[in-house]
């Protein structure tokens, strides 16, 4: 890439872009964007002053670390979910715009219950952006988001605190394995379960892009079929969940219909999906 010292903007811009493409980068001027604003703190489309040295040099070091295929959103140590911001970075999956299909979906459920203080757990909780979306838009919902990665959890209990600081809501962070802190719990204690456990199988594991590759294995592999995690926790969940109460999963776009044998089979009943906004099955729910 050509010395950014000096260049206008708009040819910077295209200097990363071009820069990115080249490294097959999927969605280069988008993040040539994020990358000029992180570096240069100013939005590009509405800046004019040529690149002085130091924001030169830090928009070319952003520019080698992205074009070496680490996540945009690992760089930039944050990312916006629905209408707030996770800190995020190695170790922890990404939150992504598909997984906000899933929260608005619990959250519609939960007002279905007209409930006060419904209790809700977000199980293999990543950034914790299930619970936190539950907890911003029911702010009454008593949320405990369960982690079991050391690496994940610092920036789950973080999150948990800071996230929705300027609404005074926090959740609580739990360092425990899902399925055991589930099955721990007393009978028909919990009104909603939510949770975007690893579905990947081993054939999707072995084929990752590079950005997914960078990304904790824990949060991504499902077993070799991808639905060891829906088999467990639709299992270990029943008993917690109370008669009426719901469990929501994020799945992969291939899953519906066997997710739903495998709630069917652990006695759920009520069983439905929610396309996301591609067009793909991504939110399966179902009743005790």
């Amino acid at each position: 890439m050509v010395s950014l010292q000096g260049a206008a903007p708009r040819a910077a811009l295209r200097a990363v872009a071009d820069a990115l493409r080249q490294a097959g980068c999927p969605d280069a001027d988008y993040d040539a964007g994020v990358l000029y604003t992180l570096a240069v703190g100013r939005d590009p489309r509405l800046d004019t002053d040529p690149l002085a040295a130091a924001p030169a040099a830090r928009l070319a070091g952003l520019t080698r670390r992205r074009a070496g295929r680490e996540p945009l959103q690992y760089i930039a140590g944050q990312w916006d979910f629905l209408d707030f911001t996770l800190k995020v970075g190695p170790g922890v999956l990404c939150p992504r715009p598909d997984t906000e299909v899933v929260c608005e979906t619990a959250v519609e459920l939960l007002r279905g219950m007209q409930l006060p203080a419904p209790r809700v757990l977000d199980l293999c909780a990543g950034t914790g952006c299930l619970g936190l979306g539950v907890k911003r838009f029911m702010p009454g919902a008593r949320v405990t988001c369960v982690e079991k990665s050391p690496e994940a959890f610092a920036y789950l209990k973080e999150n948990a605190a800071a996230a929705l600081a300027n609404r005074r809501l926090t959740v609580e962070a739990v360092l425990a394995d899902a399925m055991a802190y589930a099955a721990a719990l007393p009978a028909d204690s919990v009104d909603l379960v939510v949770s975007n456990p690893p579905y990947l199988t081993a054939a999707e594991m072995g084929a990752l892009q590079p950005e997914t590759a960078r990304e904790p294995a824990m949060a991504l592999d499902g077993g070799s079929d991808g639905l060891d995690f829906y088999r467990a926790l639709a299992g270990s969940c029943r008993h917690c969940v109370r008669p009426g109460g719901w469990l929501v999963f994020e799945i992969g776009w291939q899953q519906q219909q066997a997710v739903e044998a495998i709630g069917a089979a652990a006695g759920w009943r009520n069983l439905a999906a929610r396309r996301d906004y591609g067009g793909n099955p991504r939110a399966v729910w179902m009743q005790r």
